[in-house]
């Protein structure tokens, strides 16, 4: 099966991160039939959840794949949650690349071609050694992907929502830019959190938007892969947990992002988090943007 890469990876995207509670409430019962579901909710893109393992057989993944394919549905996954990079241990670094093999697999079976991780954790190491690490992990498992087979799958770092992961929005760009095929994922929650409420204006995102496009280029930077929700933060930590778009008292708010990707050159996939309702957010999301553009057209 063909990854959808390429001319479809121009294609601006929106879809959930998993499925969403009504897919269930609805009578489903099986991510092969996400798909069609997300077609009828005119979405195209998905994110399977492999967070807690890749525990996803490879029949059942071909068969998710091809229907993605039918409807035209682009899947990435996101790996296993205790990637840790930063730990230079053997041992340790062996089993990081076990997660990002199971994971380049499943995704190839599922027909896409992202791979979504969280590169680690500071742990007791300060933080310039701890990214100094990630960025060494990272180059040894791009090399170690390739000789598996895998050079077409994309690694695509994290954001991230507390202190004390590596993960702000500079390590990300400056982990991007040492290899041409890292795709930066910007977790505009994350951001958020993590600044403690930061992104309240539309000029915070669009210093986002800038600083990614001066560090990767323009035509690296317009297809980002991107994670959206509400979220609830701490002041002590950051992140704490999701929201929905329904929580309005908490941000970030999608329709200060929206006018600003509608411009025809940002072409991101937009994968929504929202605590169950993460399908009805993502199609929000895409309503908006589409609606800009119709202003701008207009």
């Amino acid at each position: 099966m063909t990854p959808l890469n390429t001319a479809q990876a121009r294609v601006l995207r929106f879809g959930p991160a998993g499925n969403s509670a009504s897919f269930y409430a609805q009578g489903h019962k099986h991510t092969e039939q996400a798909p069609a579901w997300l077609r009828g909710m005119a979405l195209n893109a998905m994110e399977y959840s492999a967070g807690h393992g890749v525990n996803l057989k490879e029949d059942t993944a071909r068969r998710i794949g091809e229907a993605a394919r039918v409807h035209g549905v682009a899947f990435s996954i996101h790996a296993p949650y205790y990637v840790n990079l930063s730990n230079p241990a053997p041992e340790r670094y062996e089993r990081n690349v076990g997660y990002l093999l199971d994971s380049a697999r499943a995704v190839r079976h599922l027909g896409g071609d992202r791979v979504v991780l969280h590169v680690g954790s500071c742990a007791k190491a300060e933080p310039a050694e701890a990214l100094s690490n990630v960025l060494d992990g990272l180059r040894r498992a791009r090399r170690d992907l390739t000789d598996a087979g895998f050079g077409g799958i994309r690694l695509c770092p994290e954001t991230m929502g507390r202190d004390s992961q590596i993960g702000d929005l500079d390590a990300i760009l400056r982990i991007c830019e040492q290899d041409e095929s890292f795709v930066p994922v910007i977790d505009f929650a994350h951001l958020h959190a993590r600044s403690r409420g930061g992104l309240r204006a539309a000029e915070d995102f669009a210093l986002i938007l800038r600083r990614l496009t001066e560090a990767l280029g323009e035509e690296r930077a317009r297809s980002f892969h991107a994670h959206f929700c509400r979220i609830e933060y701490t002041a002590k930590s950051g992140e704490k947990r999701h929201r929905t778009f329904a929580d309005a008292q908490f941000g970030p708010d999608f329709s200060l992002l929206a006018p600003l990707l509608a411009d025809a050159r940002w072409t991101p996939t937009l994968i929504c988090e929202s605590s169950g309702t993460q399908a009805e957010d993502a199609r929000a999301m895409r309503d908006m943007v589409l609606a800009a553009r119709e202003g701008i057209c207009s």
